[in-house]
């Protein structure tokens, strides 16, 4: 175990297997305390997207052959390194995604409403003290221009969202998709100019790290909401920061953040910004499907069968 997983996950591994972890934080760190005995006997490593395992630390476990991550992302994986070395990557794909699109309406909704200044208004007592004084007149969803970066499982379950709130969805994706009917914008610049909210879907990876820059927020303009539910790494975060301050858009959504767990201070006092601690996966029936698809890349690997999820791999050249 590459990192900690829900304890529930962790008694159905150890049913069938032999159960090491979860290590402590760094990986890279704690693999290279094991045992000879343990190193030599590691034959499969569970972990998550966030968790940088990388051809250091994969070259200590001479057995390992899998690598099966909960939820969708594997960013943190060398791929080149894994193929190089033998080593398959799997993940889970999808087994999260409406809970995220989910979570992904409620910060936009949040945003939008600010609720969290409603309930203060109530808390303060202001309510009480004059019924006409309500918190300001916000403009709602409806008609809204909602633009979604990265169109995959969970971006199509959020434009499926945002059309039942009556908003015109348009996305960027890295091409045009064929089975789809929304306006497709060849750039993010693009997308950010026509949108009033921004949704932040995309795979994180070193090619769209800081996507969303000082530019995209920008184009986003005065009126705009940028929501993140992908990775904190696809946001320029002391840019966003500053146009949240300069009102250069009117506010942010976001679940992620670019050095988890730390958030930059100015984040949390803004008051047109909606946060929340990486939980968009954190239903019961998310966590129960991407443990189930785990076990099923694990129970598929020591079986000898193809694995259920696996990650596209570079190829050979590019592994070299």
């Amino acid at each position: 175990m590459a990192t900690k997983v829900p304890a529930a996950l962790v008694e159905r591994l150890a049913a069938s297997y032999r159960v090491l972890g979860p290590l402590a934080p760094p990986f890279e760190t704690s693999v290279a305390t094991l045992s000879a005995d343990d190193l030599q006997s590691v034959r499969a490593i569970v972990s998550v997207g966030t968790v940088t395992i990388g051809r250091a630390a994969m070259e200590r476990l001479p057995n390992a052959g899998l690598v099966a991550c909960l939820g969708s992302g594997y960013e943190g994986v060398d791929l080149a390194a894994a193929r190089a070395l033998g080593i398959r990557v799997a993940h889970s794909p999808g087994a999260n995604a409406s809970s995220v699109a989910d979570a992904a309406m409620g910060l936009l909704i949040a945003c939008v409403r600010d609720f969290a200044s409603g309930r203060e208004f109530i808390r303060g007592g202001h309510w009480l003290q004059s019924e006409r004084a309500r918190p300001p007149v916000a403009r709602g969803l409806t008609g809204r221009n909602v633009g979604i970066y990265g169109l995959g499982v969970i971006g199509r379950k959020i434009a499926a969202r945002a059309e039942a709130f009556e908003m015109h969805v348009a996305y960027h994706n890295r091409r045009r998709l064929l089975d789809v009917g929304y306006p497709y914008h060849a750039t993010l610049l693009d997308l950010a100019t026509w949108a009033d909210v921004l949704v932040v879907a995309a795979r994180a990876g070193d090619g769209n790290r800081h996507a969303v820059d000082r530019n995209v927020l920008a184009a986003l303009g005065g009126d705009g909401v940028v929501i993140n539910i992908s990775r904190g790494s696809t946001i320029d975060e002391a840019a966003l920061v500053d146009a949240l301050q300069r009102g250069v858009i009117a506010g942010a959504g976001l679940d992620v953040f670019e050095h988890e767990p730390q958030v930059p201070p100015a984040l949390l006092e803004l008051p047109n910004v909606a946060l929340t601690p990486h939980i968009g996966g954190n239903t019961i029936e998310a966590q129960t499907a991407m443990s189930d698809m785990v076990l099923a890349n694990v129970d598929a690997f020591f079986a000898g069968r193809a694995l259920p999820a696996p990650v596209p791999q570079p190829d050979a050249a590019s592994a070299r």
